[in-house]
């Protein structure tokens, strides 16, 4: 079983670790993408805040078998 992951703002996602997901936080586009491209290959979904989002709209490849879901802003 995959892992799930919340990337994004720390005041956005911290809460998810709750609910048992990696969070990993990111205040800027280039944290975002740094992390994206770090992702360990266990990780089978990935939410993401609108701002994570857009930092990886058009620069990050998708990552073959990880489902991306966007947070409503």
């Amino acid at each position: 079983m995959g892992r799930i992951v919340a990337l994004g703002e720390e005041v956005r996602v911290g809460g998810f670790a709750l609910g048992g997901a990696t969070v990993l936080a990111a205040e800027d586009p280039d944290d975002v993408r740094r992390i994206w491209a770090s992702l360990p290959d266990d990780v089978a979904v990935v939410l993401l805040t609108s701002d994570a989002a857009s930092a990886l709209a058009g620069v990050a490849p998708a990552r073959e078998g990880v489902l991306r879901a966007v947070m409503a802003p």
